[in-house]
């Protein structure tokens, strides 16, 4: 008698996509439990700059203390819980306090002010705010919500020396864009991973690009991903293929063949081209909603040139990421009927299913 054959992978159950109490227990367990990229150090590029970013209901505060250093602050005052912050982003004078009573905090979260706080057995060393571990990787900026974090560099592993030559530190914000998706954010992760359904739903880059020749390398615990090449003459992604920029100064040869796509769990899908940088952040808002932070990044020397374009790699982008979530809402809306059956993945889709494994391994 031969081997049997080994059962074929099949999707996840509906549940996962259309559940709100598993969506809970998610954000606790994968995206708190994690460190999420929460922004660009270039957003807080001076002391007191900060921007906001919600996770799973949760306002963060997160700027740059008077030496330099970036800080994650709950946004929360210790007087009453009163929220402090509420425009998205700004400069803080020095100081960071609270519109109900007055109390005050330093940049670095120590109280400061309590107004009418006499009473003899009070201390204001004994209510900071309550801080959020924060580190930087190549200018962006990583946020844990857990309670015993494992050190960031130990979450990427060896993705520093492989994107190394991107110089993603010097990279400058050009365009930001904020998609609001009808659909679970475990489905927009699936859709990133895959590129079969690019001849049908993406014919501008499937005319750039081998939807076949995806260089995918062995997942790990922490981000899976791997590159595409370029076809037809194609440079880069962009309405034509065409390259108006400079390649990145410090890429090789090979590096300048390819587009890098990763994703590195939870939140972060990182797109790295021969000229510029894509960035997408993802915000669970529902169970069935999702909130997508898409930036491009392009050299600071390109972006000064007189003659600097950048519209050919934005509009290219933006149109695909439009067919994306078009075509992840329907699966949405599908995964949501009562006909619904987890259905067979094929051995091209092998990233999907480690992905799966990922999410059932944490519940």
């Amino acid at each position: 008698m031969g081997t049997p054959a080994a059962p074929v992978a099949k999707t996840l159950p509906a549940g996962y996509y259309t559940d709100p109490e598993r969506f809970g227990r998610e954000i606790e367990k994968l995206y708190f439990e994690s460190w999420i990229c929460a922004g660009r150090t270039r957003q807080i590029a001076e002391p007191g700059d900060y921007f906001l970013r919600e996770a799973g209901g949760e306002s963060i505060i997160i700027t740059r203390d008077g030496s330099g250093v970036p800080r994650a602050f709950y946004n929360v005052c210790r007087h009453r819980g009163t929220r402090m912050c509420t425009t998205p982003e700004g400069n803080l004078p020095g100081r960071i306090q609270c519109p109900y009573h007055g109390w005050s905090y330093g940049l670095d979260g120590c109280l400061m002010g309590a107004p009418h706080m006499d009473e003899p057995t009070f201390s204001r060393q004994d209510y900071p705010l309550h801080s959020i571990p924060c580190d930087v990787w190549d200018g962006h900026i990583f946020i844990h919500l857990g309670t015993r974090p494992e050190p960031l560099a130990h979450h990427l592993a060896d993705l520093p020396r492989k994107f190394a030559h991107w110089g993603m530190q010097d990279l400058r914000l050009h365009k930001r864009i904020v998609y609001d998706v009808k659909a679970n954010w475990k489905l927009l992760i699936l859709n990133y991973n895959e590129c079969l359904h690019c001849p049908v739903l993406h014919p501008a880059l499937n005319r750039l690009t081998d939807y076949l020749g995806t260089d995918n390398e062995a997942p790990t615990s922490t981000y899976m991903g791997g590159a595409m090449g370029f076809r037809g003459g194609a440079e880069t992604m962009s309405m034509d293929g065409r390259r108006r920029r400079d390649y990145l100064p410090a890429l090789t040869v090979e590096e300048r063949k390819r587009v890098c796509y990763y994703t590195i769990y939870p939140n972060l899908l990182l797109s790295l081209h021969p000229d510029y940088m894509m960035t997408h952040t993802l915000w669970p808002k529902a169970v069935d909603r999702t909130e997508i932070i898409c930036e491009w990044h392009f050299h600071p020397a390109e972006i000064m040139k007189p003659d600097f374009q950048a519209d050919d790699a934005i509009e290219f982008w933006d149109q695909t990421n439009r067919e994306d979530w078009g075509i992840v809402e329907l699966s949405q809306s599908g995964i949501q009927s009562r006909a619904y059956m987890p259905g067979p993945y094929s051995s091209r889709e092998d990233l999907l299913h480690v992905f799966d494994e990922w999410v059932i391994a944490r519940e």
